[in-house]
C-alpha cells in the first residue's frame, strides 16, 4: 500500500461516507475486453480487513429484518488497487450504527466460512 493511501485511511472513521477510486483487475464483459478498469465506489466505511491482503470494506445497503436481525451488502476493495479515498460526509452513520454494520458483516463472513468448511469435509 502506498503512503498516500495509508494517510487517507488513517483519517477515516467508522461511519464515514466515502468515495474510493480504484482499478478493477478485469470486467466481466467480453465487449470491454479491458484490464485495469477504473472504478468509483461509494459507501459507508466499516473497516480495513483481510489477513493476507487488506481490503477497504464499504457497506452499501443495510437490510433490517425483524427481531434485530440485519444483513449488509458490501464492496471489498483491495488496498493495492486503490488510487484515492475521499470522505464525502463525515459520520454519516453514528458509531453504534457503523459498529452494527461491521458486526453484521463479520457474522456473515463466519457463516460463509463455516458453510465452506462443511462442504470440504
Amino acid at each position: 500500500m502506498n503512503k498516500t493511501i495509508a494517510r487517507q485511511i488513517k483519517c477515516l472513521r467508522l461511519g464515514d461516507l466515502v468515495r474510493v477510486e480504484w482499478f478493477d483487475a478485469s470486467i466481466g464483459s467480453s465487449r470491454a475486453g479491458a484490464i485495469d478498469v477504473p472504478v468509483d465506489s461509494w459507501g459507508v466505511f466499516i473497516g480495513v480487513l483481510g489477513e493476507r491482503n487488506k481490503h477497504i470494506i464499504l457497506a452499501q445497503n443495510n437490510f433490517k429484518y425483524s427481531d434485530g436481525l440485519s444483513d449488509v451488502d458490501y464492496t471489498a476493495i483491495p488496498l493495492t488497487w486503490t488510487v484515492t479515498i475521499k470522505v464525502v460526509s463525515q459520520s454519516e452513520l453514528s458509531d453504534k450504527e457503523a459498529k452494527s454494520l461491521l458486526e453484521s458483516f463479520l457474522a456473515g463472513r463466519k457463516r460463509t466460512l463455516k458453510r465452506r468448511m462443511k462442504n470440504h469435509e
